[in-house]
Formats: structure tokens, C-alpha cells, sequence
């Protein structure tokens, strides 16, 4: 027998989207009804729950063929706009990654580490249309002879074109700062000396993992939105940590779990795919990705009712090589303290700015409601649920 007064299956939240008598919110809109009615109700009242987030995921990529020539090549090297490709799969086969610069970018030459264009920004030209030029070298075999070829391509001329992003959709992540006298420059942003300043980089409240913090509804085979397509998940990412610490509500407050995604690069939109340059850093790539919470049960309820004043992180010093030490933290702040616009640290009011866009998460949860309303996304039930916190 269930421990919940409501239980539903994800077979009759399906059959409710089919005939349109589905109650779908955001996770922002949950907040409101889980504060004024309670748990209980709000599973009664409400079948899914949508999410978004949308920020630079290095851990990104993607599997292209780029079809056979006359004669043919089996392909060893392979670049895109001049970004080298991994081509050690098959014969015209090659995974582009996002983090992956042009070679002799002129910028970096004169600014080591600064970069103009990678891999993100290649793959976010192939869905906008945009024509790319690809470059292949090879060795020479019998039965692919050739040495070198080199032509022009777009997306719709390529026989396969897929993302998949090894790690996406982390679920919290550090507030960074500089706590020496030099700016310095990282993946999270510009960080200015003396904590002039402070970078976070999740869409709080909205994003996914926040939502269903322990894995119950979320794992193989979750239909997601990626890039403004229909997605996957393929299992849990790299780095994947469920058993970080975590608050009474199950809210890890340091990084913890992460998403293994993928989704079909000729059904995707630019504005939800955006090639990322951080200054003296790199290249990178912004994916936006959403994931609808299926309300099984009341716990479920409850966990998509949290609020960016329960969700906390770490402030973290990435002056000196972070993570310097063990990468201690140096204060806890909320998320709500966050999106205020600064944080008080050491006595000291400093500034914060987001590296991920809420506006632009908020558009992805809103717009995968709309999908699940109109009854063309239906609930993917996970294989496998993602692997959760080991019971203490």
C-alpha cells in the first residue's frame, strides 16, 4: 500500500495530455499554489510541472556524419570553420565539441586564452543555416583513397546531425569570487579582485534538478526540450554526485547530480543554442533545456513548491587556481540573496550577476507547457531513474 494519498502514473498523466484535461504549471507558478493549498492539493490539482534552464554548458556536443565523397575518405582529421573534430570513429563520422577553439584564432594568439570562436559557436551557425566549411584529411586506404577534401555544408545537408552533451543542467553550482588583488579570469566570468564581484550560474527556482531534487520522477529515457526540440536523457552525466550535502528538503548545497542529453540538431531553434566566449577562458556553449515534473504524489508536489529562499550554494574563492585547497566555502547564501543583486560577504555588500539567463529559462518552461497543452510532448517514463543519495 502507498505511503501518498495521490498516486498517479505517468501512463494516466499521458492519457490526460492526449484529451487535453492535463493541469500543466511552471515551476514558478507552483510555488504560489503549493504556499496556499498545500501539498496534498496541489498533487490533486496538478499533473506536470515544467522547468528551465539556460546557461554556458561546456560539457556539450555533438555527432555529425558528414556523408561519403567520390572517392572515398576515411576521414582522420576533420575541421568545421577551421574548429578541429574528433575523427577517430568511422570513415565520415566525426564529434565536434563545444569547447573546442579555432586553430590560430587571432585573438588568442595575441591574448592567450581568449578566444573569438569554437565549437559552440559552429554548431549554433549549423541550426541557424548558416553555411559551415568543413576540411577533412586522411592517410589513404584502398577502399577509401582519398587524401583531402574540403566543401561547404548546412545543416540540412548533413545525413546526421545530433546533439549529445555529456554533461548538462547541473544541479546547483558554486557562487564565485576573487579574493586576491588581480582580476582574474574563469568559467565563470570575469572576476574582479578584492571580491569586487560575484558569478552564479543556475536559473534557481526554475531549474530542473532543483525540482526533483532526489531523481524520483527523472532518469533514462526522460523527454525533455533541448536546444527548442524535443530530447532525451541518456543517464546520469559526468561528475554526476548525488550524495553531496544536502538541506532538510533535499536541496544539495554544493554541485551535485547532473544529465547525460541528447536531441535531433535539424529540429532545433539558434535562440535556445548560443556559442559562448569567456573572456580568458574559452569557448563555450549556452543550452537551453527543460524538463517536465510529472506530480506522481504529494512529496513530488512538495519538492517542485520550492522557492529561491530555500535553495542555497556556496560562495567560493577562484582567485588562486580554484579550487584552491579543498575549495572551501566561504559563506552559504540563497539563491533569492542572489537575484537580489548583491550578497554580503566578510561584512562587505558585494555585487552578483548571473552567467545564466532566468528571462530566457523562464521562456523555456513557458514554452514547454505550451507543448504539453497543446498535446504534441507527451511524459517519457525513465528506464532507469538516475542514481540517487546512498541511504545513511
Amino acid at each position: 500500500m502507498s505511503k501518498y494519498k495521490v498516486n498517479k502514473t505517468f501512463q494516466e498523466i499521458n492519457a490526460k495530455i492526449k484529451s487535453g484535461k492535463a493541469v500543466v504549471v511552471t515551476a514558478e507558478e507552483m510555488i504560489g499554489i503549493v504556499k496556499d493549498e498545500g501539498p496534498e492539493k496541489a498533487a490533486k490539482k496538478v499533473d506536470v510541472v515544467t522547468t528551465g534552464t539556460f546557461s554556458p554548458m561546456c560539457s556539450s556536443g555533438a555527432f555529425i556524419n558528414f556523408g561519403h565523397s567520390v572517392p572515398g575518405i576515411k576521414a582522420s582529421r576533420v575541421w568545421l570553420n577551421d574548429v578541429p573534430c574528433y575523427a577517430g570513429i568511422a570513415a565520415v563520422d566525426l564529434y565536434i565539441g563545444a569547447t573546442e577553439p579555432t586553430e590560430n584564432d587571432p585573438l588568442n594568439i595575441i591574448y592567450p586564452g581568449e578566444f573569438l570562436y569554437g565549437g559552440g559557436h559552429v554548431i549554433q551557425d549549423l541550426v541557424a543555416g548558416k553555411p559551415v566549411r568543413l576540411r577533412a584529411e586522411s592517410y589513404g586506404t584502398h577502399c577509401y583513397p582519398r587524401k583531402f577534401y574540403e566543401k561547404t555544408v548546412r545543416l540540412s545537408d548533413l545525413p546526421y546531425a545530433r546533439l549529445v552533451n555529456p554533461r548538462n543542467v547541473y544541479q546547483n553550482y558554486n557562487c564565485a569570487v576573487n579574493l586576491t588583488k588581480k582580476t582574474v579570469y574563469t568559467y565563470m566570468g570575469t572576476l574582479k579582485p578584492n571580491a569586487g564581484n560575484a558569478n552564479y550560474c543556475t536559473a534557481g527556482q526554475l531549474s530542473p534538478l532543483f525540482n526533483d531534487p532526489l531523481y524520483q520522477t527523472i532518469g533514462t529515457g526522460t523527454r525533455i526540450f533541448i536546444g527548442g526540440a524535443p530530447g532525451y536523457v541518456i543517464c546520469e552525466g559526468t561528475q554526476h554526485n548525488p550524495n553531496a550535502s544536502r538541506t532538510d528538503r533535499g536541496i544539495p548545497r554544493t554541485p551535485a547530480g547532473t544529465l547525460m542529453v541528447t536531441g535531433d540538431m535539424k529540429q532545433m531553434n539558434a535562440r535556445f543554442l548560443r556559442g559562448v566566449s569567456l573572456l580568458g577562458y574559452g569557448c563555450s556553449l549556452a543550452v537551453g533545456i527543460g524538463v517536465p515534473i510529472p506530480v506522481l504524489n504529494e512529496e513530488i508536489a512538495m519538492r517542485t513548491g520550492i522557492s529561491d529562499e530555500e535553495i542555497v550554494t556556496q560562495v567560493v574563492d577562484y582567485g588562486e587556481g580554484y579550487p584552491k585547497g579543498k575549495g572551501e566555502s566561504l559563506a552559504e547564501v540563497t539563491y533569492a540573496q542572489l537575484r537580489s543583486g548583491h550578497i554580503t560577504l566578510n561584512g562587505k555588500k558585494v555585487k552578483t550577476a548571473p552567467l545564466s539567463s532566468y528571462v530566457r529559462a523562464r521562456e523555456i518552461a513557458e514554452t514547454l507547457k505550451e507543448w504539453i497543452n497543446k498535446g504534441s510532448f507527451l511524459l517519457g517514463e525513465p528506464q532507469e531513474l538516475l542514481p540517487g543519495p546512498a541511504e545513511k
